[in-house]
């Protein structure tokens, strides 16, 4: 049995990996969509995100005995989950190795039969508002940045207000818009034989429609050009003050090795050079740096950021944020890290590279990400050989570029503490 990716797509346009892995007893199937949050509808912001949600229906009296979709899954002793991005949303399932075809047909199954009612829409929608203000508390930094870098840009959560307008034919038409063969990938990662996985994929998936009914225009594209300047945004309320400092990164399609050379420079900056900032600067409480959507570098297409978080002591503002993040990003622009520094760095990033092969549910997941965003780029298994010949002074190219760059920043402000006065005793 060949342990090379199957790929290909079949007559409709579905896009088909297939991994075999041997003795691993488990299989994981990932459906990547090419639609997120920034394909949203004017004035239903957050659809692609209700969608995701739909996909899981409840248990019905049609399912019989064995429940809705989550329920089958659990039952066969798996693990099922989504996650809906800014540019494409993926859907994961993880069984024991016997139960691919059963796992396949219940994909294909809630793709052919999705019709949910206005009161499962009721539902999900509370459900959606619940999230969007658990991430509005945690301070929706990283889609600040966004907004502020690349206007017209949207977050995957969506907006309350307008998702609580959206009817059954708003998520119909959009459904049948996105949800088309030739703008999917479906992933399959374990024990399994490549050809009867594709037998199987053919079957239950052929069917699938592949012509998009009418639906409303979706708003506008999302500019890629980033804004030419510093930009302050409105402030964030934090359980610490601080500030954000954001940049973005390099369209990892056409400039891949500038891209990477950020997620290593980010790596440097996290595990050394911030660390001694904090120990020599009694104005920085904690600082950390992320690289990519929410911290995952190649987890979106252009355009993508680099995100500096930093928590202050009382009263230094975001100018000690702000003095200090310019101070460790100019020591490595004019001095490139020394070797030992540099392999540490990417000796890490590397581990994290292995692990993520490890994961059949993260393969899976990577397989359909980089089919469908990155159709031109090298896979999975390019990436830790690019990482390792990523150079110091790539990395400090990188340093110049963000110092020479747009830039965002975010105030991020903790709750006053009460005085007491006026108080009850």
């Amino acid at each position: 049995m060949s342990t090379s990716p199957y790929g290909g797509r079949l007559a409709n346009g579905l896009g088909l990996a297939v991994e075999p892995r041997p003795g691993a007893g488990l299989v994981s199937v990932a459906l990547t969509v090419a639609a997120g949050g920034d394909a949203d509808p004017a004035g239903l912001h957050g659809t692609a995100h209700l969608i995701e949600h739909l996909m899981f229906p409840r248990a019905a009296a049609s399912d019989g005995p064995d429940g809705g979709h989550v329920a089958r899954v659990e039952g066969a002793g798996g693990v099922c989950n989504a996650e809906t991005h800014r540019d494409h949303t993926v859907f994961h399932t993880t069984v024991p190795a016997g139960m691919l075809t059963e796992v396949l047909e219940w994909e294909a199954r809630r793709l052919l039969t999705f019709a949910p009612t206005e009161s499962v829409l009721r539902t999900e929608t509370s459900v959606i508002a619940e999230e969007i203000r658990g991430a509005a508390a945690a301070g929706g930094v990283w889609e600040a940045a966004l907004a502020a870098l690349h206007p017209g840009s949207r977050d995957s959560f969506g907006t309350a207000a307008e998702l609580a307008g959206a009817t059954a034919a708003d998520v119909d038409a959009f459904f049948r818009r996105h949800y088309r063969p030739d703008a999917m990938v479906l992933s399959v990662v374990g024990e399994v034989d490549p050809d009867r996985a594709a037998a199987s994929v053919d079957r239950f998936f052929a069917g699938l429609p592949t012509a998009p009914a009418p639906t409303p225009a979706s708003a506008p594209a999302p500019a890629r050009t980033a804004a030419p300047a510093t930009i302050r945004t409105a402030p964030l309320p934090s359980p610490v003050s601080g500030a954000a400092l954001g940049h973005p990164l390099p369209d990892p399609v056409l400039d891949r090795s500038g891209y990477l050379a950020h997620v290593v420079l980010a790596e440097i900056l996290g595990r050394t050079r911030l660390p001694r900032l904090n120990r020599r600067d009694p104005r920085i409480v904690s600082a950390r740096v992320t690289c990519g959507y929410h911290g995952q570098w190649l987890g979106g297409a252009a355009p993508d950021l680099l995100l500096a978080q930093f928590a202050t002591a009382p009263g230094a503002g975001p100018r000690a944020a702000a003095d200090g993040w310019r101070e460790v990003l100019t020591e490595l622009a004019e001095r490139p890290a020394d070797p030992a520094e540099h392999r540490r760095a990417l000796n890490a990033l590397l581990l994290a590279c292995h692990r993520r092969a490890d994961s059949l549910t993260a393969r899976s997941v990577s397989l359909g990400r980089t089919a469908l965003l990155f159709p031109t780029a090298p896979g999975p298994d390019a990436l830790p050989g690019d990482l390792a010949r990523v150079t110091p002074a790539e990395v400090s190219a990188a340093a110049r570029a963000l110092l020479s760059g747009p830039s965002s920043v975010t105030e991020l402000t903790a709750p006053t503490a009460p005085t007491g006065i006026g108080e009850n005793r």
